[in-house]
């Protein structure tokens, strides 16, 4: 990648937003590769430092000064802001070669920083495509008003609106992960998990130490995958951050999903505890609606096949639906089988209602499924209401199998 070089020199600055190998290169050339996007007309903190950014490549030194200090009159602690206006500063006495070239500053902060300027500048050079979406929202249910979607490579956090059960962009916020990256394996490993996961509660800020801002969410990690993977663990949140700190760096958590608090109200008005769904991905993928559509209109007939074979009382068909390796409860398929068969036999009829459908495919893998449904069951000598979760995999031959089953 080019150089990021701004030679402005008492009149000259040479400020570099420069983050291992990626450099984000603003001279004349460079910056006319940069699209000035309607967003940065959006007065968010982001935004506004972007815009300076820009200005700086520029060579508006003095409009980007001036951004950056309205910046900090609002978002005192919005320390990579504080850095950029050092550089401003200091540039006017004398010639900088990188960002942060103040003298007495930790290297590993200011790597931190360069870190959380090159992914918050990427954010603006890939905008969020509008005519796609994550490929996991197969089908949002109609209780779930909104969809969390988190990419920790680019430290990102997508909201989606449930539109008549199709997923419509809402808006996206800058995120820090776990410290040693993602794929959670074991406690303490300090990496965020990567699945499927859901809301469980909502902990106030009056219930918290400082340590985690205005408020937390936790999710159900592990869940049922993860634990038949024998993954460990416990306390992974989306949280705020302390009050005198306005963002961490891409890689600061112990595993954890970080906001600003101003980020973290804003997302915590979509959220709903025991419904909102929470996919991590170490990279999403993107997917038209019209791929989307086939990939769940390639599971909707086994769900249904499914249905159907429970209320012919016919267990030969009803335990296919069930793939070798399922598991649920301590019960194995050939439990399971054994159980099923006996309560069948003693049922004249049954009934089986599913409605409030929701599918999202796994992140990172195309062949599993999590479904999730309300379910209304009557039989001859029992009935009942539960929401019920299935994951659904698609074994070699093509065909989708259930390998676990259990109440949400």
């Amino acid at each position: 990648m080019k150089p990021y070089n701004l030679c402005v020199n008492r009149g000259r600055l040479i400020a570099a937003v420069m983050v291992g190998a990626f450099c984000l290169a603003a001279t004349s050339a460079m910056a006319r590769d940069i699209p000035v996007l309607p967003e940065l007309a959006i007065a968010g903190p982001e935004s506004m430092l972007v815009k300076s950014l820009h200005e700086i490549s520029d060579r508006r030194i003095g409009s980007a000064l001036n951004g950056i200090e309205h910046l900090l009159k609002t978002n005192p602690n919005f320390r990579l802001a504080h850095l950029i206006r050092g550089d401003l500063l200091l540039a006017r006495s004398r010639p900088i070669s990188n960002m942060g070239d103040a003298a007495g500053v930790s290297p590993e902060r200011i790597a931190d920083l360069r870190a959380e300027a090159r992914v918050r500048v990427q954010r603006h050079q890939e905008p969020v495509p509008r005519d796609m979406v994550p490929k996991y929202l197969l089908q949002m249910s109609s209780d779930q008003k909104y969809a969390v979607v988190t990419d920790t490579g680019k430290s990102r956090l997508y909201i989606y609106q449930n539109v008549q059960g199709k997923a419509r962009y809402l808006a996206d916020y800058y995120i820090s992960s776990g410290k040693n990256g993602s794929q959670k394996l074991k406690e303490g490993d300090q990496k965020t998990p990567l699945g499927v996961y859901f809301i469980t509660a909502n902990l106030p800020r009056a219930k918290l130490t400082d340590f985690y801002g205005s408020g937390a969410f936790p999710i159900n990690y592990p869940n049922e995958w993860d634990k038949r993977h024998g993954r460990s663990g416990y306390g992974i949140w989306l949280h705020g951050t302390p009050s005198d700190t306005y963002s961490r760096p891409p890689r600061a958590s112990d595993g954890c999903v970080v906001l600003s608090n101003q980020d973290l109200d804003a997302v915590a008005a979509t959220l709903q505890v025991g419904i909102t769904p929470v996919l991590i991905s170490d990279k999403v993928e993107w997917a038209s609606p019209d791929e989307v559509i086939a990939q769940r209109n390639e599971l909707a007939p086994h769900l249904e096949n499914w249905r159907r074979d429970w209320e012919s009382r016919n267990a030969d068909n009803y335990l296919a639906h069930y793939g070798h390796n399922f598991s649920s409860g301590g019960q194995d398929l050939a439990k399971w089988s054994q159980h099923k068969r006996q309560v069948n036999v003693a049922k004249s009829w049954i009934k089986v209602d599913i409605s409030n459908v929701g599918m999202l495919l796994y992140p990172g893998r195309d062949d599993l499924i999590v479904v999730s449904f309300d379910q209304d069951y009557s039989s001859s000598n029992l009935s009942n209401k539960m929401k019920k979760r299935q994951y659904w995999m698609k074994e070699k031959n093509g065909r989708w199998k259930i390998i676990y089953e259990g109440a949400a």
